[in-house]
């Protein structure tokens, strides 16, 4: 539940930052303001008495110096596809939008890169430079209502990571609106830039604490000229990091994607998922969908063909399918994509997203599953996730039958065992998702004291006044 509103914001302040804006691009309408103020996941509802759009760095500028000026929160909100709370008003903050913030500034494919306004839905940045013979290789579920500015913000993750890494190595630069109202022009193309701290890493991850991003300058690849993809059944985690290691042994950098997922999942996604088959005709315990991308338009089947036929006779495999067309292509990675929805019908869920060195997920995955059937017998571990980087979504559904809201409550009690096996590995408890309002009091606890302080600091020094997504992170 939230907190009564400590300090309700005057009407007359609220024209003044409608006037930013100008009033059609002032939401206030309860009806309308809805859809904002839930959570993904249905963890938070939250409160606000205005949502304001901006449509441009200047008047994303204009509010933040008037929010500092009189003591007034604000809230940083893209896609509000985020699931820690992160992007939540929960105390009668106002939300700033910066959905209207949506346009792709340049296309330079001879630079390979792409300046884009942080509105600007994922999928369309994707298309953009497809259109351009270009990659822009950041991947998720998401990905067609997630904006890059959250995406930024949260420094997600995604199916690709094991390539091309996390958003953070995808962006050269940053245009940020600061919390006194000052514009900081980070954007450029350069990959070599050597004149000072390297600034738009504290404001990648920041969830929107230490400014609000408005633009930023991405990174493209050449486009694959070959893909392939496929899907594998396997006997165990172990035998899918046999998997792992051989492909990137035949294969090297051609491997750009490498999913696991455990049985008990997919069974969701047959059961509750549209437009969803299962990829192979016997039941396995353990599958992975992997994809090799090239350059060179022969080979890369063999190639795939070789890694498959090698893990088979190392027991790695037990069977599996190459994607003869690209709509069975496009059907094995919408059966991923549903994993995480077709849970809902299932009951409650208690999430974990927790990264492991890759080596040590197996072992995770099986001290993780002992802790959590001991402590609710009957539920269902269903683990999923991208294991070339070894970021697992450790998902628990409640036992069949079961109270929904009474296994829910245990949500704190069983992060905090499962949070134990990742220190156990040397890992991290949040992997992509970012920290919010879910994970806040947990970072106190297991981050480094000395790194805690550094994070204050920042925050003391760039948003003195704390009006920037208070209560999220620190």
């Amino acid at each position: 539940m939230n907190s009564p509103l400590r300090h309700p914001i005057a009407p007359e302040l609220l024209a003044r930052f409608a006037k930013i804006v100008g009033d059609k691009y002032a939401v206030t309408d309860q009806a309308a303001l809805e859809p904002q103020l839930i959570e993904g996941r249905g963890l938070y509802h939250g409160r606000t008495p205005m949502m304001l759009r901006p449509g441009n760095v200047n008047e994303v500028a204009a509010i933040l110096k008037l929010a500092t000026e009189t003591g007034t929160p604000l809230v940083p909100q893209g896609g509000n596809t985020g699931l820690v709370g992160g992007q939540i008003p929960h105390d009668g903050e106002i939300i700033v939008s910066t959905t209207r913030l949506d346009k792709i500034r340049e296309v330079d494919a001879t630079s390979n890169t792409m300046t884009v306004e942080s509105g600007v839905v994922l999928a369309k940045i994707q298309e953009a430079a497809a259109a351009a013979d270009r990659l822009f290789p950041l991947s998720l579920g998401a990905e067609g209502s997630c904006t890059i500015g959250g995406n930024l913000s949260t420094n997600a993750g995604g199916t690709s990571a094991v390539a091309y890494g996390i958003t953070r190595d995808l962006v050269i630069g940053l245009e940020v609106a600061l919390p006194d109202g000052r514009i900081w022009n980070g954007l450029s193309k350069l990959k070599k830039d050597n004149t000072g701290y390297d600034l738009k890493n504290l404001f990648v991850g920041a969830e929107g604490t230490l400014g609000i991003i408005t633009a930023a300058t991405l990174k493209l690849f050449p486009r694959p000229r070959a893909v392939e993809t496929a899907f594998a059944g396997i006997p165990s985690p172990r035998a899918a990091l046999g998997l792992l290691n051989l492909a990137r042994e035949r294969a090297g950098g051609s491997v750009t994607s490498f999913e696991l997922i455990s049985r008990g999942v997919l069974d969701m996604a047959l059961r509750h998922a549209h437009g969803v088959r299962d990829p192979l005709a016997n039941v396995h315990p353990w599958y992975v969908l992997m994809e090799l991308s090239s350059q060179s338009r022969e080979g890369l089947r063999a190639t795939l063909e070789d890694v498959l036929s090698s893990a088979a006779e190392r027991s790695f495999v037990t069977d599996a399918t190459i994607a003869a067309s690209l709509d069975q292509a496009k059907a094995f990675w919408h059966l991923r994509f549903m994993l995480t929805e077709s849970q809902k019908p299932e009951g409650g869920s208690i999430k974990h997203d927790i990264s492991v060195p890759v080596a040590a997920v197996a072992d995770f995955i099986a001290d993780a599953t002992k802790v959590c059937e001991a402590m609710v017998p009957g539920c269902r571990v269903v683990p999923f996730g991208h294991l070339g980087d070894g970021n697992i979504h450790f998902n628990v559904s409640q036992p069949i039958g079961a109270d929904t809201a009474g296994f829910l409550a245990g949500w704190g009690a069983m992060n905090a065992e499962v949070d134990k096996v990742v220190m156990k590995y040397h890992g991290s408890f949040s992997a992509e998702h970012g920290i919010g309002k879910l994970k806040r009091e947990t970072l106190k606890k297991v981050k480094d004291p000395v790194a805690l302080e550094m994070m204050r600091a920042f925050k003391r020094t760039l948003d003195p006044k704390n009006i920037l997504n208070p209560g999220k992170m620190l």
